[in-house]
This record gives C-alpha cells, sequence and structure tokens, in this order.
C-alpha cells in the first residue's frame, strides 16, 4: 500500500495523469509487498541515515545523507519517501525541488536494503515519487546514475522510461565507500517526464523492452574475460556494452574496473558531446544510441 492521502501539495485536485500515476503506485507497492509513505519525523529520518549507512558503507567522512538535512528538506517541503516491509524501513528516496522551482524535482539518492534486492522495492518508491510530485503539479524528476551499473540504467532507461541527456565525467569526486570505491564518480543523468504517454505505459507495465534496430553496430563491447573492446561507429545506431557486475570487479580488479569507465567515458561520453541520443538499454546490458551525425568520427 502507500500513503498519499495526507500529501495536499499545491494542487485542488488530481487529473486523469495523476489518478493514473497513483494507481500504478500502489499496484507497485502491492507486487512489492510494501507500504510506502512520506517520513517527516524525526525517528524516521534517522533511520534513514542509518539505511544508507547501511547500503553505501562510508568512510566515516562522508556520509550517504545527515539526519539534519534530512529534516531541513522536509520542512522545505521537499520529498523524503520511504518504503516498510513490516515495521522495519527497507528502502528510501530522497528529492528536492529544482528550477524551476514549482515544477521539477531533483531525486538525489534511492537506496534499498541488500536483503530486499528482487522484490522491486526501488520501483515502488519511484513510482510512489512520480504520484507524489504529479500531486505537486511537478513535471519532471531528474537524477543521476553511474552508467556501469547495469541494472540500474535497465531500471532507469528501460523499466522507468526516464530519458538520458547528459554523461557528466566525475561529477561527485571522490566518494570512497563500499560501492563506489575509488573509481571517478561518473554519472549519467537523466529526466523523467512524468506525463509522458512512454512514461505512463512504462509505470503500468506496458512498454515493451528495447530492443535495437536492425544492422546497430558495437561501439563498446566486452570480451570473454570481461575487459571493454573498442568497436566501430559507423552506423547510424550503435550499442555500448558495460561489464556485468562493476562493482564486483571494483572489489576485485581496480585496474579494469578503471579501463571501464575510461571506455564508457569515451564511447559513450564522447556520442552524447556529438549530439547523438540514447534511446534504451536492452537486456543484454547496451546503451541503444542513435547518432545525429553519422560522420563523426571516434577518437580514443
Amino acid at each position: 500500500m502507500i500513503d498519499l492521502s495526507s500529501d495536499t501539495g499545491r494542487t485542488a485536485g488530481a487529473g486523469d495523469v495523476t489518478a493514473e500515476a497513483v494507481a500504478a503506485a500502489e499496484s507497485a507497492a502491492r507486487s512489492a509487498r510494501v507500504s510506502v509513505c512520506q517520513l517527516a519525523d524525526l525517528a524516521h529520518l534517522e533511520a534513514v541515515q542509518s539505511l544508507y549507512e547501511g547500503i553505501w558503507r562510508p568512510d566515516g567522512k562522508n556520509p550517504p545523507v545527515t539526519t539534519e538535512l534530512l529534516r531541513a528538506f522536509t520542512k522545505a517541503g521537499s520529498y523524503v519517501g520511504g518504503a516498510f516491509d513490516g515495521g522495519e524501513l527497507v528502502g528510501a528516496c530522497v528529492g528536492f525541488f529544482s528550477p524551476p522551482a514549482a515544477g521539477a524535482l531533483h531525486s538525489h539518492i534511492a537506496g534499498v536494503a541488500a536483503r530486499m534486492r528482487g522484490r522491486s522495492v526501488g520501483h515502488a518508491l519511484k513510482l510512489h515519487q512520480r504520484a507524489w510530485a504529479l500531486q505537486r503539479q511537478v513535471a519532471e524528476i531528474s537524477w543521476t546514475f553511474d552508467p556501469l551499473v547495469r541494472r540500474n540504467a535497465y531500471f532507469n532507461l528501460g523499466k522507468l522510461a526516464a530519458a538520458a541527456t547528459e554523461y557528466l565525467p566525475n561529477f561527485y569526486g571522490p566518494m570512497n565507500d563500499g560501492i563506489n570505491g575509488t573509481d571517478d564518480t561518473d554519472r549519467l543523468l537523466v529526466t523523467w517526464r512524468l506525463a509522458a504517454p512512454e512514461v505512463a505505459l512504462a509505470c503500468a507495465g506496458q512498454r515493451p523492452a528495447p530492443r535495437p534496430t536492425a544492422g546497430a553496430v558495437t561501439a563498446l563491447g566486452v570480451s570473454p574475460r570481461e575487459t571493454p573492446v573498442l568497436g566501430t561507429l559507423e552506423g547510424p545506431t550503435v550499442l555500448v556494452a558495460v561489464p556485468a557486475d562493476i562493482e564486483q570487479l571494483r572489489a576485485t580488479d581496480p585496474a579494469r574496473a578503471a579501463d571501464w569507465r575510461s571506455a564508457l567515458r569515451d564511447v559513450l561520453g564522447g556520442l552524447l558531446a556529438d549530439g547523438a541520443r540514447i534511446t534504451g538499454f536492452d537486456r543484454d546490458g547496451r546503451y541503444i544510441v542513435e547518432r545525429k551525425n553519422t560522420e563523426w568520427k571516434h577518437t580514443p
């Protein structure tokens, strides 16, 4: 179940899109077997900080968020949502308003306890956030994610139908936690246009999985040893692969993980800088990219 009943927000009533969003959020929470609600009291905000520290395992100097910051966000009317399994907080999502102040939200951080993996708790949280935002006449939500993490790329671009808009090299600087290690913190910025037809279809589970068009070429592939392999850009549609588990690589082979970061920055970052557009991420772990200028040449 979800709790949006007390979210009066800035609107007098809900339109068809908002009603659809609330119904989709309720369905996602039922499927995940969690309850999702907005959080505001101090005990819940302390639990969010503790949950995030358990997920990211920071080095003691850089907690993902603090209770004080969360308290300020809620007082200012921003979004802090939590997912509960029984009485235990097992997932949380935090966002704040961004320019234009009344029409956009930046979703800063979201995380789910490891034991809940496979229950689609993150999906339930994002759909709750979408419904909450639409009740406030917010048109879009943006956020960043590590483009090397395969499951997150498929979730954001495939399951949610968010649109990738910008490649951001080393966006946060060193984080030195249990997820990012010592790797550069490159991020892909995405925008979720909440009322777009493709987003509504995705949230209702009715959008087909992205698939590359016939004749697509591989710009970045994966070797049998899970190393990056440069390919070709000689085609209007190119595929850019990522490794199966970059987090494991960071723990066991940091040098190979760094090679992946460099290769993806050059290829995917270069394509986007040249005006290409990511149209999806397929189940084989590849970005599907449509090139604007088929004469562009890649220089490693």
